[in-house]
Protein backbone atom coordinates (compact mmCIF):
# COMPACT_ATOMS: atom_id res chain seq x y z
CA UNK A 1 0.00 0.00 0.00
CA UNK A 2 1.42 3.37 -0.99
CA UNK A 3 1.32 5.95 1.77
CA UNK A 4 0.98 9.57 0.77
CA UNK A 5 2.94 11.19 3.58
CA UNK A 6 6.32 12.76 2.86
CA UNK A 7 9.46 12.60 5.04
CA UNK A 8 9.37 15.19 7.85
CA UNK A 9 5.80 16.13 6.91
CA UNK A 10 4.63 16.00 10.52
CA UNK A 11 7.51 18.11 11.80
CA UNK A 12 7.07 20.66 9.03
CA UNK A 13 3.35 20.92 9.81
CA UNK A 14 4.09 21.62 13.47
CA UNK A 15 6.48 24.43 12.54
CA UNK A 16 4.44 26.13 9.84
CA UNK A 17 1.11 25.94 11.69
CA UNK A 18 2.57 27.08 15.03
CA UNK A 19 5.37 29.38 13.87
CA UNK A 20 4.12 32.21 16.09
CA UNK A 21 5.09 30.21 19.20
CA UNK A 22 8.61 29.63 17.92
CA UNK A 23 8.93 33.27 16.85
CA UNK A 24 7.85 34.36 20.33
CA UNK A 25 10.40 32.01 21.90
CA UNK A 26 13.15 33.39 19.66
CA UNK A 27 12.30 36.99 20.51
CA UNK A 28 12.17 36.12 24.20
CA UNK A 29 15.59 34.48 24.02
CA UNK A 30 17.08 37.57 22.35
CA UNK A 31 15.54 39.92 24.92
CA UNK A 32 16.77 37.85 27.85
CA UNK A 33 20.22 37.28 26.37
CA UNK A 34 20.96 40.90 25.55
CA UNK A 35 19.12 42.18 28.62
CA UNK A 36 21.21 39.97 30.89
CA UNK A 37 24.37 41.58 29.54
CA UNK A 38 23.35 44.77 31.32
CA UNK A 39 23.52 42.97 34.66
CA UNK A 40 26.59 42.47 36.79
CA UNK A 41 28.74 39.53 35.62
CA UNK A 42 27.71 37.12 38.44
CA UNK A 43 24.08 37.43 37.31
CA UNK A 44 24.63 37.19 33.57
CA UNK A 45 24.93 33.42 33.81
CA UNK A 46 21.28 33.19 34.85
CA UNK A 47 20.22 34.88 31.62
CA UNK A 48 22.23 32.36 29.65
CA UNK A 49 20.68 29.50 31.65
CA UNK A 50 17.13 30.74 31.00
CA UNK A 51 17.88 31.13 27.28
CA UNK A 52 19.25 27.60 27.23
CA UNK A 53 16.13 26.22 28.90
CA UNK A 54 13.83 27.94 26.38
CA UNK A 55 15.86 26.67 23.43
CA UNK A 56 16.08 23.16 24.88
CA UNK A 57 12.33 22.87 25.49
CA UNK A 58 11.64 24.04 21.93
CA UNK A 59 14.09 21.49 20.53
CA UNK A 60 12.62 18.68 22.65
CA UNK A 61 9.06 19.45 21.52
CA UNK A 62 10.12 19.42 17.87
CA UNK A 63 12.13 16.23 18.30
CA UNK A 64 9.23 14.43 19.97
CA UNK A 65 6.85 15.70 17.28
CA UNK A 66 9.17 14.24 14.64
CA UNK A 67 9.25 10.91 16.48
CA UNK A 68 5.47 10.80 16.86
CA UNK A 69 4.31 12.09 13.48
CA UNK A 70 7.14 10.97 11.18
CA UNK A 71 8.90 7.98 12.75
CA UNK A 72 6.44 6.08 14.95
CA UNK A 73 4.23 4.68 12.19
CA UNK A 74 1.17 6.50 13.56
CA UNK A 75 -0.02 7.28 10.05
CA UNK A 76 0.66 3.81 8.69
CA UNK A 77 -2.39 2.70 10.70
CA UNK A 78 -0.92 -0.74 11.36
CA UNK A 79 -1.76 -0.25 15.04
CA UNK A 80 -5.41 -0.79 14.10
CA UNK A 81 -4.88 -4.42 13.14
CA UNK A 82 -4.65 -5.89 16.65
CA UNK A 83 -7.44 -3.74 18.05
CA UNK A 84 -10.32 -5.45 16.38
CA UNK A 85 -10.57 -2.76 13.73
CA UNK A 86 -11.25 -4.21 10.33
CA UNK A 87 -12.82 -3.33 7.02
CA UNK A 88 -16.55 -2.79 7.43
CA UNK A 89 -19.38 -1.52 5.26
CA UNK A 90 -19.91 1.98 6.69
CA UNK A 91 -17.14 3.89 8.43
CA UNK A 92 -16.69 7.54 9.41
CA UNK A 93 -13.71 9.76 9.95
CA UNK A 94 -14.37 12.89 12.02
CA UNK A 95 -11.87 15.73 12.25
CA UNK A 96 -11.60 19.34 13.40
CA UNK A 97 -10.74 20.98 10.11
CA UNK A 98 -7.30 19.42 9.62
CA UNK A 99 -7.57 16.06 7.88
CA UNK A 100 -4.43 13.93 7.44
CA UNK A 101 -6.14 10.56 7.79
CA UNK A 102 -9.13 10.21 5.46
CA UNK A 103 -7.03 9.34 2.42
CA UNK A 104 -5.07 6.84 4.49
CA UNK A 105 -8.25 5.24 5.87
CA UNK A 106 -9.64 5.07 2.37
CA UNK A 107 -6.53 3.14 1.35
CA UNK A 108 -6.65 0.96 4.45
CA UNK A 109 -10.29 -0.05 3.88
CA UNK A 110 -10.85 0.16 0.10
CA UNK A 111 -14.09 -1.81 0.22
CA UNK A 112 -15.76 0.34 2.86
CA UNK A 113 -18.02 3.33 2.39
CA UNK A 114 -16.14 6.16 4.06
CA UNK A 115 -17.95 9.31 5.16
CA UNK A 116 -15.83 12.24 6.34
CA UNK A 117 -17.13 14.89 8.73
CA UNK A 118 -15.57 18.20 9.76
CA UNK A 119 -16.90 19.75 13.00
CA UNK A 120 -14.63 22.80 12.94
CA UNK A 121 -16.47 26.00 13.90
CA UNK A 122 -14.22 29.09 13.88
CA UNK A 123 -16.50 30.81 16.38
CA UNK A 124 -16.00 28.03 18.92
CA UNK A 125 -12.81 26.19 18.01
CA UNK A 126 -10.40 29.10 17.92
CA UNK A 127 -6.98 27.47 17.47
CA UNK A 128 -4.93 29.58 15.04
CA UNK A 129 -2.99 26.51 13.92
CA UNK A 130 -6.20 24.86 12.64
CA UNK A 131 -7.05 27.89 10.52
CA UNK A 132 -3.60 27.71 8.93
CA UNK A 133 -3.88 23.95 8.40
CA UNK A 134 -7.24 24.32 6.68
CA UNK A 135 -5.74 26.73 4.18
CA UNK A 136 -2.83 24.37 3.49
CA UNK A 137 -4.75 21.09 3.17
CA UNK A 138 -7.76 20.79 0.85
CA UNK A 139 -10.66 18.78 2.29
CA UNK A 140 -11.14 15.14 1.39
CA UNK A 141 -13.60 14.77 -1.48
CA UNK A 142 -17.16 14.71 -0.16
CA UNK A 143 -16.31 16.02 3.32
CA UNK A 144 -19.43 17.23 5.13
CA UNK A 145 -19.40 20.04 7.66
CA UNK A 146 -21.37 19.17 10.80
CA UNK A 147 -22.18 20.48 14.23
CA UNK A 148 -20.86 18.43 17.13
CA UNK A 149 -24.46 17.81 18.20
CA UNK A 150 -25.77 16.37 14.93
CA UNK A 151 -24.54 13.93 12.30
CA UNK A 152 -26.60 13.54 9.08
CA UNK A 153 -26.99 9.77 9.25
CA UNK A 154 -29.63 7.45 10.76
CA UNK A 155 -29.29 5.49 13.98
CA UNK A 156 -27.04 2.41 14.04
CA UNK A 157 -25.38 3.34 10.75
CA UNK A 158 -21.62 3.07 11.28
CA UNK A 159 -19.61 0.00 12.10
CA UNK A 160 -16.55 2.14 12.87
CA UNK A 161 -16.02 5.80 13.70
CA UNK A 162 -12.49 7.23 13.73
CA UNK A 163 -11.60 10.42 15.63
CA UNK A 164 -7.84 10.82 15.33
CA UNK A 165 -6.14 13.73 17.13
CA UNK A 166 -9.26 15.88 16.83
CA UNK A 167 -11.72 15.48 19.70
CA UNK A 168 -9.58 17.50 22.14
CA UNK A 169 -10.43 20.59 20.08
CA UNK A 170 -13.87 20.44 21.68
CA UNK A 171 -12.84 22.34 24.80
CA UNK A 172 -16.28 22.53 26.43
CA UNK A 173 -17.03 19.44 28.54
CA UNK A 174 -20.78 19.49 27.88
CA UNK A 175 -20.28 19.88 24.15
CA UNK A 176 -17.80 17.02 24.16
CA UNK A 177 -20.27 14.75 25.95
CA UNK A 178 -23.06 15.62 23.52
CA UNK A 179 -20.66 14.91 20.65
CA UNK A 180 -19.92 11.39 21.86
CA UNK A 181 -23.58 10.73 22.61
CA UNK A 182 -24.33 11.61 19.00
CA UNK A 183 -21.59 9.26 17.83
CA UNK A 184 -23.08 6.50 19.98
CA UNK A 185 -26.46 7.09 18.29
CA UNK A 186 -24.93 6.50 14.86
CA UNK A 187 -22.98 3.40 15.94
CA UNK A 188 -24.12 -0.12 15.20
CA UNK A 189 -24.65 -2.40 18.18
CA UNK A 190 -21.38 -4.21 17.50
CA UNK A 191 -19.63 -1.11 16.19
CA UNK A 192 -16.52 0.58 17.57
CA UNK A 193 -15.28 4.13 18.05
CA UNK A 194 -11.52 4.68 17.71
CA UNK A 195 -10.31 7.78 19.57
CA UNK A 196 -6.61 8.66 19.31
CA UNK A 197 -5.19 11.51 21.41
CA UNK A 198 -2.25 12.97 23.27
CA UNK A 199 -2.94 12.96 27.00
CA UNK A 200 -2.23 15.55 29.65
CA UNK A 201 0.29 13.29 31.39
CA UNK A 202 3.96 13.17 32.40
CA UNK A 203 5.41 12.06 29.02
CA UNK A 204 3.58 14.85 27.18
CA UNK A 205 4.60 17.38 29.84
CA UNK A 206 8.23 16.35 29.39
CA UNK A 207 7.81 16.73 25.62
CA UNK A 208 5.68 19.86 25.32
CA UNK A 209 6.08 21.61 28.68
CA UNK A 210 3.06 23.85 29.38
CA UNK A 211 1.75 22.98 25.91
CA UNK A 212 0.46 19.74 27.41
CA UNK A 213 -2.42 21.74 28.92
CA UNK A 214 -3.95 21.77 25.43
CA UNK A 215 -4.54 18.04 25.84
CA UNK A 216 -7.07 16.36 28.14
CA UNK A 217 -6.23 13.99 30.95
CA UNK A 218 -7.04 10.29 30.78
CA UNK A 219 -9.54 10.80 33.61
CA UNK A 220 -11.33 13.50 31.60
CA UNK A 221 -11.65 11.22 28.60
CA UNK A 222 -12.92 8.32 30.69
CA UNK A 223 -15.50 10.59 32.33
CA UNK A 224 -16.67 11.82 28.92
CA UNK A 225 -16.99 8.30 27.54
CA UNK A 226 -18.94 7.18 30.62
CA UNK A 227 -21.34 10.13 30.42
CA UNK A 228 -21.89 9.37 26.73
CA UNK A 229 -22.72 5.74 27.50
CA UNK A 230 -19.67 4.27 25.79
CA UNK A 231 -17.47 1.53 27.19
CA UNK A 232 -13.68 1.45 26.89
CA UNK A 233 -13.09 -1.96 25.39
CA UNK A 234 -9.35 -1.53 24.77
CA UNK A 235 -6.71 1.09 25.45
CA UNK A 236 -3.30 1.16 23.86
CA UNK A 237 -0.23 3.38 23.73
CA UNK A 238 0.94 3.83 20.14
CA UNK A 239 3.94 5.72 21.51
CA UNK A 240 4.55 7.01 25.07
CA UNK A 241 2.90 10.22 23.86
CA UNK A 242 -0.17 8.90 22.00
CA UNK A 243 -3.07 6.86 23.39
CA UNK A 244 -5.90 5.15 21.55
CA UNK A 245 -9.23 4.20 23.11
CA UNK A 246 -11.46 1.60 21.46
CA UNK A 247 -15.03 2.30 22.55
CA UNK A 248 -18.12 0.11 22.25
CA UNK A 249 -21.80 0.36 22.99
CA UNK A 250 -21.78 -2.98 24.72
CA UNK A 251 -18.95 -4.96 26.27
CA UNK A 252 -16.76 -5.21 29.29
CA UNK A 253 -14.09 -2.64 30.09
CA UNK A 254 -10.61 -3.90 30.83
Amino acid sequence: MELLRKPFQGLWNIVRFNWHFYLLSGVLVLIIFFGSRLLFPPYRIWGIVVCGIILLTSFISLFVSWLVYDVSGLYKLQWLHDMGAGEKSNIANIHAGFDETSTLLNQQYPGAQLLVFDFYDPAVHTELSIARARSAYPPFTGTQHIKTSAMPVPDNYFSQVFIILAAHEIRNREERTVFFKEIKRTLQEEGRVIVTEHLRDIPNFMAYNIGFFHFLSRQSWLATFQLAGLVVEKEKKITPFISTFILAKNGTAH
